[in-house]
Parts: C-alpha cells; structure tokens; sequence
C-alpha cells in the first residue's frame, strides 16, 4: 500500500458556503503526479461552486468543476493549481476566506 503524506487538510464554513481542502503527495500508482488532492468550494447543501481534483487521474486525469460542467484541465503542479483555485474561488464567493499559504 502507498503511503500519503498531508500537506493540507481543513474545512471552513462561512455564509452558506463551505471550502474543503485536501492535499497530500503519494507515491500510489493511481497518481502518477505525486498528488492526491480536492479542492472543493460549495454552498452547504451540496451544490458545487468551484471543485479541482484528481479522484481518478489514472483514468480521468485532472478535473475542474463549475457547478455540473466538468472540464478535464493540464496540471501546472500542486502550488500553481492552489494559487488558481484560490483566485477563482474569490471571484466566485462572496466570502473573504482566509487561505493558508
């Protein structure tokens, strides 16, 4: 079995919307990129807003959701990817998060 290594993992709620953030580097086969992460922004409820992950990237590779769209996107690496998450969950949310850097 593959060991994973946490780099980030929380949950904030504020406002009706919830973000969750999970990252870990991993040596699994089934993440070729060395990552196994979501990052997730939704109303509480259910509804995604904002999610990027890569559940099946085998398969699949990276992912980003809007709402129901999901678009298969390249992986710029973890900081990269965090950085544009961020700026896109922004736009998207009335809230003003604070993110962990």
């Amino acid at each position: 079995m593959a060991s994973y290594t946490t780099v980030a993992d929380w949950r904030d709620v504020e406002a009706g919307y919830v973000v969750a953030i999970t990252i870990r580097r991993t040596e699994a086969e089934s993440y070729p990129s060395g990552w196994d992460y979501s990052l997730h922004l939704g109303e509480v409820g259910g509804d995604t807003v904002l999610r990027y992950d890569n559940a099946h990237e085998r398969t699949k590779g990276h992912e980003r959701h809007v709402g129901d769209d999901v678009e298969s996107i390249d992986f710029p690496g973890m900081l990269s990817l965090y950085d544009r998450f961020t700026r896109e969950a922004t736009e998207l949310c009335p809230v003003s998060w604070n993110w962990p850097e």
